[in-house]
């Protein structure tokens, strides 16, 4: 289990590489949900998600060797991006694998930013040749198997814990679970009474899949939020939710895409469904709580183009 000593000096390495994001009261999504919002604004991180955080740790931590054999992750789009970006930065070479239905932008930013992109048929097609990738020697950086990049991701509940006002609920994305992992972590240690809750989209229901069956499995991925397609989670970020998880709500696509719309208008911020999802997981959690509830909201990325969304609204009819 990552503990709070490990989070702390994961922030005292990143610092000076990463943007400590704002976390700020949201009136418009207070009105909207009828309790106090405070959101905490990575979509304003660098490269556009909280992915950075974890990425820079690791690339951080590599050794002489493991740096000149170079980078190799996989990932539905942001991962990607924060290991291209951050690669170039510490001039280390990357190899980025994607799915063929990841955001042709975030295929564009990783290229533009000198990483080597390979394209899948599907993520368990990119998470093998990742595997066979870095068995010809290349240094992994998994997207969410691995404590330091953990320890990165809960970066963001330590600075959540030091800057937010009283919340009583924080609402977190769920792909493969790295995030919300360290959230909880430094939450449990630093504000042991608040709940932490997490969210996945159908069609990418890895964790709350794993929670059901007790233990880690193999889940189909159809969900268009690519971002929170991971095909399977690990035991470590399994462990970690199933111990420090309130619980891990499942919303529609439909309902993410609205919520992306939701945020636009009442939070004047712009998301992707990852982030999007969270608005009707909220409303759950309101239900669940009572009036009492003040949410937490961990906006982890807006890295979708105008068109995708204007498309998804299109296609569910919501515009």
């Amino acid at each position: 289990m990552i503990g709070i000593s490990e989070i702390e000096a994961a922030a005292e390495r990143i610092a000076g590489h990463v943007v400590r994001t704002p976390t700020v009261p949201s009136p418009g999504l207070s009105a909207l949900l009828g309790v106090p919002v405070t959101a905490k604004l990575e979509l304003l991180q660098r490269t556009g998600s909280f992915k950075v955080r974890g990425a820079t740790a690791k690339l951080l931590s590599l050794d002489e060797a493991e740096r000149a054999a170079g980078a190799v992750a996989v990932s539905g789009g942001n991962h990607g991006i924060a290991v291209a970006v951050t690669a170039a930065a510490l001039d280390v070479k990357a190899t980025v694998v994607m799915p063929r239905t990841a955001p042709s932008r975030s295929v564009r930013i990783a290229e533009e930013a000198g990483a080597s992109v390979r394209l899948t048929d599907g993520m368990d097609e990119a998470f093998a040749t990742a595997a066979r990738l870095h068995d010809e020697g290349l240094t992994l950086v998994h997207p969410f198997d691995d404590p330091v990049v953990v320890a990165g991701q809960g970066t963001v509940g330590l600075e959540l814990a030091q800057d937010a006002g009283e919340v009583t609920d924080v609402l977190v994305s769920v792909g493969g679970g790295g995030l919300i992992s360290g959230v909880a972590a430094a939450l449990r240690a630093l504000r042991p009474g608040v709940r932490v809750w997490g969210v996945e989209t159908e069609g990418a229901e890895a964790m709350s899949r794993a929670l059901a069956a007790g233990g880690p499995l193999p889940v189909a991925v159809s969900s268009l939020a690519t971002t929170l397609a991971a095909p399977a989670v690990a035991r470590l970020t399994y462990d970690h939710v199933s111990a420090l998880v309130e619980d891990v709500l499942v919303v529609s696509d439909r309902d993410a895409v609205r919520g992306c719309l939701e945020l636009a208008e009442h939070a004047k911020v712009w998301t992707e469904p990852a982030a999007g999802c969270l608005l009707p997981a909220a409303r759950l959690v309101r239900e669940r709580v009572g009036d009492g509830a003040r949410l937490g909201l961990v906006v982890c990325g807006g890295n979708a183009a105008v068109a995708d969304v204007l498309s998804w609204a299109d296609r569910f009819a919501l515009r």
